[in-house]
């Protein structure tokens, strides 16, 4: 799952709204074809390639980082296409977002780019994995796993990574969709690159390291909408040292419950994935955590059960202020956890955390 700026109100439009009918609603049964649905999908609304990661610089030092790039479909370019259109005519908007978490320093810097198709500004082709927006890029081969790289810079921040995939891709939900709440179009066609050894340049703080490390991606298209009902989401991903993968979103209703479409998946250490629908996972937050820019409290600190998994884990944010703020657009909390068990306390993982609608509601 998933998510700064006006690419974050779009993204809400996107799916807050009905989907419209010309564009493709994601329904069962979905069979995947790699590498094809590596690429974008233009018949579907929205659509996200969304990096997460944790990096260590040779001298020790520890980085989180978020990179991702959104597709949002204004129309299908075969609506009102015709010979001699504009050039600044758009049928794409292409929002992206970078953040940095510094461990050592205590710093967390974020970034975000909003580019149209008009004139190249934005792209993501539906024929090779190349996608990118005002400079910053994903490239990869044409695999089932694919050689990906990846490149954006803001202020002193910057980020050069190669990385391929462990694992093949993870397949979430059931019959090829994953559903988010009670309509027909309330779904998506999602997938996961659980374990992605990466290595390359981190800048922070205008510094540059030499870094390794792993990186998790999610790739998810659709054209659904939340329910007048729904706040927002938490959603997780971990890591664990011996090679499993744990996936959880909770859909958070505005009562304060969760809807009984929320579900996960676990990954074994070959591959195998196993869905986890709501009744088999429990999540419960140990703190919370007040920012001071916007006064929103967010859970910080969790434990979590899940079925399989014979360890109860317990999820501990780097730092407390991973949020990302805008003051005209929905603002979230996006953060880089470490993972113990609960009962011995060893660290066991690392993973990403995802909490939208705290601070407001996800609204048109």
């Amino acid at each position: 799952m998933s998510s700064r700026l006006a690419a974050l109100v779009l993204l809400a439009v996107s799916i807050g709204a009905t989907a419209p009918q010309h564009f493709a609603v994601a329904s069962a049964p979905y069979r995947f074809a790699f590498p094809r649905d590596h690429f974008a999908h233009d018949a579907y609304r929205t659509e996200w390639w969304y990096f997460t990661g944790h990096l260590r610089a040779t001298d020790g030092r520890r980085f989180g980082y978020e990179l991702t790039f959104f597709r949002i479909g204004l129309e299908p370019r075969s609506s009102h296409w015709s010979a001699g259109q504009s050039a600044w005519y758009a049928y794409q908007l292409y929002p992206a977002h970078f953040a940095i978490t510094d461990e050592r320093s205590g710093r967390f810097v974020y970034a975000e780019t909003l580019a149209r198709d008009a004139l190249g500004q934005g792209y993501a082709s539906q024929s090779t994995l190349r996608v990118g927006a005002n400079g910053w890029t994903l490239s990869g081969t044409s695999e089932l796993r694919p050689h990906m790289r990846l490149h954006a810079k803001s202020g002193d921040g910057e980020l050069d990574l190669v990385m391929a995939s462990q694992k093949p891709p993870a397949v979430h939900g059931s019959g090829g969709v994953s559903r988010k709440g009670p309509c027909a179009s309330c779904a998506s066609h999602y997938y996961s690159f659980t374990r992605l050894p990466s290595e390359g340049r981190l800048v922070s703080g205008g510094v540059a390291y030499s870094v390794e490390g792993v990186s998790w991606m999610d790739h998810e298209f659709g054209s659904g909408e939340l329910q007048n009902d729904q706040s927002g989401w938490d959603w997780f991903s971990i890591q664990l040292n011996d090679d499993r993968e744990i996936m959880l979103y909770r859909m958070r209703r505005t009562n304060g419950s969760t809807s009984l479409e929320s579900s996960g998946s676990t990954i074994d250490a070959k591959g195998s994935v196993t869905h986890v629908p709501l009744a088999g996972f429990h999540i419960d937050s140990t703190g919370t955590w007040r920012s001071p820019a916007t006064h929103a409290s967010y859970p910080s600190g969790w434990t979590v059960s899940v079925a399989g998994i014979g360890t109860r884990l317990r999820l501990v944010p780097l730092q407390a202020d991973q949020e990302l703020v805008d003051s005209a657009n929905p603002t979230y909390w996006e953060g880089a956890v470490d993972v113990f068990d609960a009962a011995t306390g060893a660290r066991i993982g690392e993973g990403y955390v995802e909490l939208t609608g705290y601070a407001s509601p996800l609204r048109i």
